[in-house]
């Protein structure tokens, strides 16, 4: 069978690689072509475009790059019909993916969406065009189900969560180098350079204030490392390791994490964190009035477990101060740990098993036969 897959971001890179992988398992004469990054590359495949070149976040942002974005969805239409797949399968990235939709279900092409979009945060109208243009909706947060079997979507499926895969085929790299003594904290300053340019001051300044931890920073090579290297300058307990997250989460003490995907994965490790985020104003006033109360969190875990099991700092609240009051409680106050291990322990409840890339395989395999 001929696959082609779209992801646009890092998280999508990494549960693409997991799809195909099981996609080959079940498929071993499969023929793949895809929009991704390094971890997808490394399982086969023909790459058409690089994740370094797609990852743009936020209305203003899109905004900006509207030549760019459009370039990539006439070549993405122009690339779909000269291969002719007999699926299509998107990841995440919903601006660009569900445009890709509606074309690719005119011209007749099977369409599977891995990762819901959030709909039950903003953009709801949305899920008119995806009952038309999509076969099949496999989603991967529990609490989804009751939205989908609320707003009446026969074809959305609960596979699980991929993260879990991931972290559940981990294996154990070389130790994380440190000084002898010191307790390593993760800063996970996220995965765009937007976002490093608003987590990373914040980040550093708390290292300088703490010298008696080792901070390391959860790099991205696809972002180059001369990126990296300036925030390092005069600084003696701050170190960068490169694609080596989970590495770093395996023996991290505590974390700074930009809210995203990192976010589930810190909890997955077990490390208490502090989450933080800001984003283009203009951007965060026209998503607050887009979502209203429809969402109390924005880090996953929270969302999951439905309570404030990790801090969220987030635009105005993401002040130095309240960073530095909040990493002295998850770094010194045992109380404060205990609490949001215990929540970790509930929320991988809530998730349950491994599993959710063969799962999403065996639904692809469905909507084929059909």
């Amino acid at each position: 069978m001929k696959y082609y897959i779209i992801a646009g971001e890092a998280s999508g890179d990494l549960h693409g690689s997991n799809l195909m992988r099981a996609l080959l398992a079940q498929d071993p004469d499969a023929v793949i072509r895809f929009w991704g990054g390094d971890a997808m590359a490394a399982v086969g495949g023909t790459m058409v475009r690089h994740i370094r070149d797609l990852a743009y976040m936020g209305i203003v942002e899109v905004a900006l790059h509207a030549r760019t974005v459009l370039g990539n969805i006439s070549l993405c239409k122009k690339d779909i019909l000269a291969f002719h797949p007999d699926v299509i399968i998107y990841i995440d990235y919903p601006g660009f993916n569900l445009k890709i939709a509606k074309f690719a279900h005119k011209h007749g092409f099977k369409n599977v969406h891995y990762i819901s979009p959030q709909l039950w945060a903003w953009k709801k109208g949305r899920l008119k065009s995806m009952r038309r243009d999509l076969d099949k909706l496999c989603y991967i947060l529990p609490f989804e189900q009751d939205f989908y079997a609320r707003n009446h979507f026969p074809q959305a499926t609960y596979v699980g969560h991929p993260l879990l895969d991931a972290v559940a085929k981990y294996q154990p790299g070389a130790p994380i180098d440190h000084p002898e003594g010191k307790k390593i904290i993760a800063l996970l300053p996220g995965s765009r350079r937007m976002e490093l340019n608003t987590t990373m001051p914040s980040m550093i300044r708390l290292a300088k204030d703490h010298p008696q931890h080792h901070f390391v920073i959860a790099g991205m090579k696809l972002l180059g490392e001369k990126y990296y290297q300036p925030w390092l300058k005069g600084i003696n307990n701050v170190s960068v390791v490169y694609n080596r997250t989970y590495d770093l989460l395996s023996c991290a003490y505590a974390a700074v994490v930009c809210s995203g995907t990192a976010t589930l994965e810190t909890a997955l490790f077990n490390v208490p964190q502090v989450v933080c985020y800001r984003a283009n104003p203009i951007s965060a006033t026209i998503a607050r009035i887009l979502i209203g109360d429809n969402i109390k969190y924005i880090s996953l875990v929270n969302l999951i477990v439905d309570k404030p099991v990790v801090k969220e700092l987030v635009q105005e609240d993401f002040t130095y101060d309240n960073l530095q009051h909040n990493f002295r409680d998850i770094t010194d106050n045992d109380n404060v740990r205990d609490e949001i291990k215990k929540g970790y322990s509930e929320m991988c409840q809530i998730l349950g098993h491994a599993g959710a890339s063969a799962a999403t395989a065996n639904e692809i395999k469905n909507i084929i036969e059909q």
